[in-house]
């Protein structure tokens, strides 16, 4: 089992990228929020599972464990195949998923491509009791938007970031952009990684 990869970036587009260990380059699939986050000639480093399937083998990599746990959790749940699931971390983060599953609340999933209201409903119902959800929301941002930057951040000190210098500059773009900015993922992690600059990574391209 490739449970994660540390490497070269060698590409990244849409919602997978490929990276160097030892000289052989994986394909891994991740959220486009991930994948926007990696720069090609830069070192990442992604939590990784392996789905196989009887005429395939495929690499599934996240920015944080807790992704991968719920990804696993996901693809548990019948009807939820390893696409859905992906499908569900690329609009939710792992606190979202807890909190509607705690609340019973199925019209969250309804909301991701591919997740039918059986699904939905059995995605609820059957992780019960599986995932905590986060203590404390902060009281004055959306919770989507506190998602947001929770899954910002863990990308970007996947990366190579301090938690310090990440922390900053994901609190800097949200209050410069509007809640609808704030409130999606891929477009918080490009506005923070052009605040950021690639000059101020801590990962060297080899």
């Amino acid at each position: 089992m490739i449970s994660s990869l540390r490497g070269r970036v060698l590409a990244a587009a849409g919602g997978s990228v490929v990276i160097e260990v030892g000289g052989v380059g994986f394909h891994v699939n991740t959220t486009p929020a991930l994948a926007l986050s990696m720069r090609e000639g830069y070192e990442a480093s992604v939590h990784t599972t392996l789905v196989v399937r009887e005429d395939s083998l495929t690499l599934f990599g996240f920015a944080t464990r807790d992704e991968l746990d719920v990804f696993d959790l996901l693809i548990g749940v019948t009807g939820v195949g390893p696409k859905s699931a992906l499908g569900v971390l690329s609009v939710l983060s792992p606190g979202q998923i807890a909190e509607a599953v705690q609340r019973d609340d199925d019209a969250v999933f309804r909301k991701v491509s591919g997740i039918g209201p059986k699904t939905a409903k059995l995605i609820t119902v059957s992780l019960a009791g599986k995932l905590v959800a986060p203590a404390v929301s902060t009281p004055h941002a959306p919770v989507v938007a506190g998602g947001a930057a929770d899954s910002v951040l863990a990308a970007l000190t996947g990366l190579g970031w301090s938690e310090r210098v990440a922390a900053e500059a994901v609190d800097e773009t949200i209050a410069a952009a509007s809640d609808i900015d704030a409130a999606s993922v891929p477009t918080l992690l490009r506005l923070t990684l052009a605040r950021l600059g690639p000059a101020q990574q801590t990962g060297r391209a080899r």
